[in-house]
Order: C-alpha cells, then sequence, then structure tokens
C-alpha cells in the first residue's frame, strides 16, 4: 500500500511558504483583485440588464478555473525546486475546457455520493481530488485524469481525509488571524497537497515499474 506523511506533507508546506512568502503574496493579491473586480462587474451591469448575468457569470468561473490550473502550476514547480513566475498563475488557459469538463463530472460524481449517503459522497471527494494536478501534470484527458486520481489514492482514503481535515483547520486558524494568517495558511495547504499528489504519483509510478 502507498502511503504518504501528513506531518511531512504540512512542514513542506510550510518551509515552502516562509521561504517564498512575498511571492504568495503578490500571486494571491493578484488572484483576489481579479476575483473582486469581475465581481463587483458583475453585479454593477446585472443591475443595468439582466442579460448580462450569464456571460460575466461564465467570465468568472473561466477566469477562476485559469487561476486554479496556474495555482497547481507554481506549486508543482516549487516541488521540483523550479523557480515559477507570477505569470504562471495564467500559463495553463488552455487546459481551461479540459478542466471544467472534468470539474463538472467531479462535482457531479461527489454530489451523487453525498445525496445518497455522505459517506460514499466523501470518498468520492477525496479519491477523484488531484485530477486537476494530473491534467496540468500529465496532460491527461478528462475521463483519464480521474480514473488517474482513483489508482493514485488507492489505500489512502483515510489518510487523505485526515490530511484535508488539518488542512481545513489550518486555514480557519488562517482566516481567524485576523484574516491575514490566510496569506500563509493558503500557500501552506497548496504546497502540502502538490506534495501528497507528487508523493502518490510517483510511488505509483515507481511500484508498476518494479512490477
Amino acid at each position: 500500500m502507498i502511503q504518504f506523511s501528513r506531518r511531512e506533507a504540512i512542514k513542506f508546506g510550510w518551509e515552502i511558504t516562509k521561504r517564498n512568502i512575498y511571492f504568495f503574496i503578490i500571486v494571491l493579491l493578484l488572484i483576489n483583485g481579479v476575483s473582486f473586480s469581475l465581481f463587483f462587474l458583475r453585479v454593477f451591469l446585472e443591475n443595468k440588464n439582466v442579460l448580462f448575468a450569464f456571460p460575466l457569470s461564465l467570465l468568472s468561473t473561466i477566469v477562476e478555473a485559469i487561476f486554479a490550473l496556474g495555482l497547481i502550476k507554481i506549486a508543482l514547480k516549487f516541488y521540483k525546486n523550479e523557480e515559477p513566475e507570477i505569470s504562471d498563475i495564467f500559463s495553463e488557459y488552455r487546459l481551461v475546457l479540459k478542466y471544467l469538463l472534468a470539474s463538472f463530472i467531479y462535482v457531479l460524481i461527489s454530489g451523487l455520493g453525498f445525496f445518497l449517503l455522505v459517506i460514499p459522497g466523501i470518498i468520492f471527494s477525496i479519491r477523484f481530488w488531484f485530477f486537476g494536478y494530473l491534467i496540468v501534470d500529465k496532460n491527461l484527458g478528462v475521463i483519464e485524469s480521474l480514473k488517474k486520481s482513483w489508482e493514485i489514492t488507492k489505500g489512502n482514503t483515510f489518510n487523505l481525509f485526515v490530511f484535508f481535515v488539518l488542512l481545513a483547520l489550518i486555514n480557519i486558524l488562517g482566516f481567524l488571524a485576523l484574516v491575514v494568517g490566510l496569506f500563509l495558511s493558503i500557500p501552506t495547504s497548496l504546497m502540502a497537497q502538490a506534495f501528497v499528489y507528487r508523493k502518490l504519483s510517483e510511488s505509483l509510478e515507481l511500484k508498476n515499474q518494479e512490477n
């Protein structure tokens, strides 16, 4: 069974965040600045004409997807000891359609699991979580990324559940620390997830090579 250390993952995330705190502050300010600007623009224009609602919502969804992919790209670069750039936050725009389709399926499957029985919903949410990393890292397709996420997380459902609970608690503490703590907790969580993804992915690749 492939395992990973939650403590090691969070420690890795914290160390990377401390060494690159100014970079992460700029990235988070940029993301939030654009997101809030789009939100207020949407509210303003929707009050003028309801026809603006759909195109602006679609634009916001696309921009948020680009940011999500960009953050994954940045996290994977840090893991590989590469030097990311601010522009990386926009670099994976070509993968947006693939990512949005995979996200839709992910939400559909997880939502169905929660609707039927809560526990299957939690399991599906955890096991399919890394589809975005696989799209960015391996350029996998929509279904392939979800299948691969299920494969690399095999045997780690409970370990991942506890890991994500810990990350949630870290971000709650970040929010309570006058909100500014989120500039530490969010990058720490991001890097910890990248660490876990790479450990699970690399371990499975090594196991397959040995077989």
